[in-house]
């Protein structure tokens, strides 16, 4: 195994999850990923041995993962968020985008830069608000033209480019997973039998207590003018009392396929955030580490079948580690709709009720905040690790416009 990588999770936190158009949507992200920036430094603030500075003042960076950039991401969401968080205006702010996979490539880029020893402390994580994702019009193309195009920057690529869509195509997200399920004969069944479990699975650990500790109650403003904020300290977009035999009473998206608003992930809002260290963190500051970040891949797929990117980043990164899929104690793979995860499984070799995939839920429960959901999935899967006094966890993720990312950690 590459032991050479010592990029080290010290602690994680995360906002509640919520609904498209729910609890969080009166939230700007930006303010929202500085609330949960903030909490992870409070809670760590006295982890300041042989130094007198304060834990912010020896953030190198701050690198959060962000889809849209359209309005109040501002462009640079991760300056806006530090800043707003409190942090030193010495600290820097780099906003990454890799459409799905953003929130584990801030992760992935913070350790990339601890390896080369290019500071000591990191936040790195996501954050995406799709409830206030702007209307985008186009500017004129000629003087006087009243042809100006608006489109919505929640999903999709806002204005195609005519040279990909006539060698790429430009299906929704939907429609590619429908492919996946027509190319390996996947039928409605597994999905909403899947879908089902995802929810159980979530409930269970709800109950069990598992996400108390990672989730950071967010204050929101009420529903009326000058009402009292609401406390929002749990995700909102479960639905643990669903029976498989509504989910498999939905009517498909598109005639003949799958995929229904019961088997997909959410439309949703949140954000999460990771702090990372070298090793000597631990000496420096005193805090206890977490886990190791041992290896990680991107891979390119074509774009008709996103949704099974992860397979070759997973197998990618496995090989860098000196690892296989049997070393797994978990296995977390982003759950943009039911078909596509069940894909890689099937293309992977793992069994559909493997026990070790979302052994919590995933996406399809939990919800899908773009920018957020691949730090959230490192943050569960090094949680998960503690839980079972596993070694290993695998987390990835399928990317929009034909791509996967991967990561490994290794419990400490």
């Amino acid at each position: 195994m590459n032991n050479t990588n010592n990029a080290i999770i010290y602690d994680g936190l995360r906002s509640p999850f919520g609904r498209h158009g729910g609890i969080l949507a009166k939230v700007r992200p930006d303010d929202l990923m500085a609330a949960v920036i903030s909490k992870l430094i409070e809670r760590n603030s006295g982890l300041t041995k042989n130094t007198a500075k304060s834990t912010g003042n020896n953030i190198e960076d701050v690198i959060i993962g962000n889809t849209n950039q359209a309005g109040e991401d501002s462009r640079n969401l991760a300056r806006h968020a530090a800043l707003l968080a409190g942090l030193p205006v010495t600290v820097g702010g780099l906003t990454v985008n890799r459409l799905c996979g953003s929130g584990m490539a801030a992760v992935i880029d913070a350790s990339r830069a601890i390896n080369c020893n290019e500071g000591q402390l990191y936040i790195a994580g996501g954050c995406e608000s799709m409830s206030r994702a702007p209307w985008v019009m186009a500017k004129a193309e000629s003087a006087f033209s009243r042809d100006q195009k608006i489109e919505d920057s929640m999903i999709g690529s806002r204005f195609p480019n005519t040279l990909i869509t006539e060698q790429f195509g430009n299906p929704t997200m939907p429609q590619t997973a429908d492919n996946i399920a027509v190319d390996l004969n996947i039928n409605r069944e597994r999905c909403d039998q899947f879908a089902y479990n995802s929810q159980r699975k979530y409930a269970a650990a709800k109950s069990a207590g598992f996400f108390t500790d990672e989730i950071l109650p967010i204050s929101t403003p009420g529903d009326k003018p000058r009402s009292e904020r609401i406390v929002v300290d749990q995700d909102e977009h479960p639905r643990p009392s669903v029976q498989l035999e509504k989910l498999t009473s939905m009517s498909p998206l598109f005639a003949d396929g799958v995929v229904t608003a019961g088997n997909a992930s959410g439309i949703n809002d949140g954000a999460a955030a990771l702090l990372l260290g070298n090793i000597s963190t631990q000496d420096s500051f005193g805090c206890t580490p977490k886990a190791r970040i041992i290896a990680s891949a991107i891979a390119g797929i074509e774009p008709r079948v996103m949704g099974l990117g992860p397979v070759p980043a997973c197998q990618k990164a496995l090989k860098r580690a000196g690892l296989s899929l049997a070393d797994m104690d978990v296995i977390e793979i982003n759950e943009a709709f039911a078909v596509q995860v069940l894909g890689c499984m099937q293309l992977m070799g793992l069994d559909d009720n493997d026990s070790r995939v979302n052994p919590n839920g995933g996406a399809i429960a939990i919800g899908h905040p773009l920018g957020a959901s691949g730090a959230r999935l490192i943050l569960t899967a090094q949680r998960q690790l503690e839980r079972i006094q596993g070694r290993y966890a695998l987390a990835s993720m399928c990317i929009g416009v034909g791509q996967g990312i991967a990561i490994i950690i290794e419990r400490l």
